[in-house]
């Protein structure tokens, strides 16, 4: 065949292809569906109690000792020795050979709402819906430093390339909306300058289709880069360029059956309808000013505090799992004026996020979990900050199917170990599932002949903080 006749049957394969196949994608882009993809599990393994999840990660490790661990022995022991039957043969990141000296919580804790509930002074706000929060105060994790800590917490295995606990969700409910990511990931930063890195596979896909993984919003600026089209590219040009690139996709994937090819197919698909969704999503200018003053949001500025509105606005619009990454709680030094800096920062928001949910009707069908990758050491390192803890730490949840105004669990009298109804991290993401309406045993995928799954080969619903 001629290079000629080569040409013209290419062009005439385009021609067809962007005519016919991609008149179908085009129409899939922009014909009203009910609702988005189903997932894999349909029906539900039993009743959800909740249609999806806000985490507000606070990234860093925040001390339970200064926010919801009230420790009033370890206040007494300042300055003194730790005892030694704590800590032998524990495990201990960066105090090993060092005398090991007990640090007393640097501020007073007080009883809030009808139920009592303890907490710092500096978190009056968050004390303001103490009846509507379960503080679960024995938490404890496996991993001591911050990434593999982050990914067990995210994906419930130390091993790469597991999926994050959002991606499995998706893959087991699917989503509720069509024009929107329905896990999507936003990072703001705090003013302390104590910032571990958040790397990207923390909210991956994994072993699981890409189209699973989570989608990081920008806070500052356009949310999503090129969400704009370029200067003489109008919608109905984008359309046709993407209606002739899935057709070639469709047409790869009936000749290779790359799951990954429909992956690319949906992203686009997604992209494009992204560009109409997202600027009205990140619009805050109809919010009434007493919303924006009860968060302490300022638009735009990329705090914590305006991520918080922005999940509301998320969750509103039918995205299934939204996580807030707020960094810099890792305080090795100055613990005092860090723990003040970041309730600051936090301490309105959350309080607002769930006032703001139940003024709306959506708090009975949201998890809410406030916490961190571990908590911080009852012993001082430097003299006045606290290292990292794996063996207790705390959470915070609130929501459709947790047993409000609540205190669960203990950690010893010192604040080191859990030692009434530990959690283990496996523990939360099976009862996160069981809200969600899904058997954490039965949410599984084969990779390499084994059933993976987001509970590893342990994990138990805590029934007891569920109503």
């Amino acid at each position: 065949m001629t290079h000629t006749a080569r040409d013209i049957c290419r062009r005439a394969f385009l021609g067809r292809s962007a005519a016919g196949l991609g008149v179908i994608a085009l129409h899939s882009l922009l014909a009203p569906r009910a609702r988005a993809a189903k997932g894999v599990i349909d029906p539900l393994h039993h009743p959800a109690k909740v249609k999806r999840v806000i985490f507000l990660y606070q990234a860093g490790g925040p001390s339970h000792l200064e926010t919801f661990d009230s420790k009033p022995a370890l206040a007494r022991m300042h300055g003194q020795g730790m005892p030694e039957s704590f800590t032998r043969g524990q495990q201990i990141a960066q105090l090993q050979g060092r005398p090991l000296v007990c640090f007393g919580p640097q501020y007073e804790f007080r009883k809030f709402g009808k139920s009592g509930q303890e907490m710092c002074e500096l978190f009056p706000h968050i004390g303001s819906v103490a009846d509507e929060v379960c503080i679960v105060r024995s938490l404890w994790t496996e991993q001591i430093n911050h990434d593999p800590a982050h990914t067990i917490m995210n994906t419930g295995s130390i091993l790469a390339g597991r999926p994050s606990m959002g991606a499995w969700i998706l893959y087991g409910l699917g989503t509720e909306t069509e024009d929107l990511p329905g896990f999507v990931v936003l990072i703001s930063a705090g003013r302390g300058g104590q910032m571990q890195p958040i790397a990207a596979r923390q909210w991956s896909a994994g072993i699981l289709a890409g189209k699973f993984q989570g989608v990081k919003l920008n806070s500052i600026g356009d949310p999503v880069l090129y969400i704009r089209n370029p200067r003489g590219i109008d919608a109905a040009a984008q359309q046709d360029s993407i209606g002739a690139i899935n057709a070639l996709n469709r047409v790869q994937h009936r000749a290779l059956r790359d799951p990954e090819i429909l992956t690319r197919i949906s992203q686009y698909e997604m992209a494009f309808r992204m560009q109409s969704s997202v600027p009205g999503l990140v619009d805050m200018s109809g919010e009434p000013k007493q919303v924006l003053d009860m968060y302490g949001a300022v638009p735009g500025d990329g705090s914590f505090a305006s991520n918080c509105l922005l999940a509301r606005r998320l969750a509103e619009r039918g995205v299934r799992f939204i996580q807030l990454y707020h960094r810099d709680w890792d305080h090795h030094s100055g613990v005092k004026a860090n723990i003040r800096l970041k309730a600051e920062e936090v301490d309105r928001p959350t309080a607002a996020l769930i006032r703001d949910l139940k003024q709306r009707g959506m708090l009975d069908d949201t998890l809410i979990v406030w916490g961190g990758e571990f908590g911080r050491t009852p012993m001082s390192q430097g003299g006045n900050g606290r290292d990292h803890h794996i063996k207790g730490f705390s959470f915070l949840l609130a929501g459709g199917g947790i047993r409000p105004g609540i205190t669960y669990g203990a950690t010893d009298e010192l604040g080191y170990a859990a030692v009434e109804n530990p959690v283990s991290v496996h523990d939360f993401h099976a009862t996160m599932l069981h809200l969600l309406g899904i058997d954490h045993k039965r949410l599984t995928v084969k990779s390499q002949g084994l059933d993976v799954r987001l509970t590893g080969i342990s994990g138990d619903v805590v029934r007891d903080i569920l109503t």
